[in-house]
């Protein structure tokens, strides 16, 4: 019986319908693998991440994974045989939006533990609360990209917000060296490794109850379709209504499409007694650009000083809106971290918190069981429709779901878009659907909610959190930084070779499912413990190291 056990932990078969089973350590051709009682002989060797059959298929053959179709035969497969780009190809499921009870029944997990816990947050005069107090300073066009930069030169080192450089003195090293001549000396000397080490100049922050002023530019307001000014503004006043936004600074060139109206109207649709402080400054209805920017510091300082003001408070964790996201997954995202993160999604929504779910072409092969999920017969229509129209979208350009995998996502396991895309949605738990969001628009019901964005990672995550996401939960299997810049992103690796590896990037390892060491719900309870902390002012990883990435959705094929 141990011998069995040892053999059980080599490999995974993650459904009771599933036709194949997954590596967890590089396996032999000719070694006898067991699943429950079966045990069965390699045709192949098995790199871990990678599935190999657990039957022998013919070309047209269904595959199943979690469940669910994920690919179909091209070729015959053996049984023990590994599954390749070579003798497997994309295929999912259909659906039905008629289907479905629309009011599944769903245990919700033990939340007793959890019920009067609570994290220090900021409460805004709405009723959100932020994990993070921040001045938000965006342009409303590309055109003021170059003063926004200027305003962060003045603002950031003097109030003791500046990142730090540890790099600087690499090249300050070399400078001297080159004055000195030593050009032999530039080619073959070793210099230290520089991590995070911060510049012992730094200005202490005058405004400690402020957790820095955040500094947006982006290449779009004007050039493009209409639509795509509306869906940029209706992004931008996601960020201005977010309870980690204190107020914002908005600079505005006056003849682009994305007026400052236009900013206004989608503030309202989404807080119709908007009460923060909004400083609006167009350039063209100044004398010069030296006078707007001059204004636009003294406004921006004394509005500074208020936000000041704010103290963080005890909050529930009903107030948490947690975005769930993966990026570089590999062939253990759908094992270990994403259904971690699930469970965390259904504490989440049992303790009345909000959850976002993106990434809609990973959610290709389960959109059925989404559909089902959906309170609401109309909220699975919408998903349907998105899901159908983003498909359609992306296959008139000749670049449809099934091109999704990246050559990392392939090489680590994951063949087609329907296995990646089985596994991306476990992040969502298995709680009721509550509400469905078109990009951009912003999350108001508890519970989880499906938001159509990309799988680019960058775009996923600035839609979540102009969505409300308070904290971002990302799990990566290959290593990505992606940060955002006002909300904090929590990085959790698939495996643990990865967290040793990129350690400076990752928060949390879950690898440890795999070993046994721990359950998912376990590590799902442990990762809630460290978002109490998260939101409580504790820095992610991205944090330290200054990772603040922003990428509007030009509405298109973004896969």
């Amino acid at each position: 019986m141990d011998q069995l056990r040892q053999l059980e932990r080599r490999v995974v078969k993650i459904a009771d319908g599933d036709n194949v089973i997954v590596a967890l350590t590089n396996l032999l051709a000719g070694e006898t693998v067991a699943v429950a009682a079966e045990s069965l002989v390699l045709a192949t060797s098995v790199e871990a991440k990678h599935k190999f059959a657990a039957k022998e298929f013919y070309p047209g053959d269904p595959i199943f994974m979690y469940g669910v179709v994920v690919a179909e035969a091209t070729a015959p497969i053996r049984r023990g045989e590994v599954l390749t780009t070579a003798n497997v190809r994309h295929q999912a499921a259909s659906f039905d939006e008629g289907a479905g009870s629309f009011l599944a029944a769903w245990q919700p997990p033990d939340i007793s533990r959890w019920q009067h816990r609570t994290f220090q947050g900021y409460r805004r005069a709405d009723g959100q609360v932020g994990t993070r107090n921040y001045w938000l300073v965006i342009p409303l066009v590309f055109c003021e990209n170059r003063n926004i930069h200027a305003l962060r030169e003045a603002f950031q080192k003097e109030l003791g917000f500046a990142p730090p450089q540890p790099y600087r003195h690499h090249v300050a090293d070399l400078v001297q060296l080159y004055r000195e001549g030593k050009i032999d000396e530039i080619k073959t000397r070793e210099f230290r490794e520089i991590c995070g080490v911060p510049e012992t100049t730094q200005t202490a922050a005058i405004f400690p109850n402020l957790d820095g002023v955040k500094f947006i530019t982006h290449d779009l307001g004007c050039g493009g379709t209409r639509q795509d000014s509306r869906a940029l503004c209706g992004l931008l006043a996601g960020y201005i209504h977010h309870p980690n936004v204190a107020g914002a600074t908005v600079l505005s060139l006056g003849c682009q499409h994305a007026q400052a109206s236009l900013l206004q109207e989608e503030i309202l649709a989404r807080a119709p007694k908007f009460r923060k402080p909004l400083l609006v400054f167009d350039q063209q209805q100044s004398n010069t650009e030296a006078a707007m920017l001059t204004e636009a510091i003294r406004q921006t300082f004394l509005a500074l000083i208020e936000a000041n003001q704010v103290t963080r408070t005890p909050e529930p964790l009903s107030s948490l809106t947690i975005g769930l996201k993966c990026g570089g997954s590999d062939g253990f995202s759908g094992i270990t971290a994403n259904p971690a993160i699930g469970h965390v999604a259904d504490l989440i929504a049992a303790l009345g918190g909000k959850n976002i779910l993106a990434e809609f072409p990973e959610l290709c092969g389960v959109e059925q069981n989404l559909i089902d999920r959906c309170i609401a017969p109309a909220s699975g229509k919408k998903f349907a429709h998105l899901m159908r129209t983003y498909q359609a979208r992306a296959a008139a350009v000749g670049s449809g779901f099934e091109m999704n995998p990246s050559p990392g996502n392939i090489k680590d396991g994951l063949l087609t878009d329907a296995m990646k895309s089985a596994g991306a949605g476990r992040k969502g738990g298995t709680s009721p659907v509550s509400d469905v969001l078109d990009y951009p628009e912003y999350a108001t019901v508890p519970g989880l909610n499906l938001l159509c964005t990309p799988g680019n990672d960058v775009e996923a995550v600035t839609a979540q959190v102009g969505a409300g996401a308070n904290l971002v939960l990302f799990t990566t299997g290959l290593g990505t930084p992606t940060g955002n810049p006002i909300a904090p992103v929590m990085k959790l690796s698939t495996n643990s070779a990865l967290a040793r590896r990129m350690h400076d990037i990752i928060d949390m390892d879950t690898g440890r499912i795999i070993t046994g060491d721990t359950t998912i719900e376990q590590m799902g309870e442990l990762i809630l413990e460290q978002i109490i902390q998260i939101a409580g002012g504790v820095q992610t990883k991205a944090e330290q190291n200054t990772q603040e990435d922003f990428i509007p959705w030009k509405r298109g094929v973004s896969l």
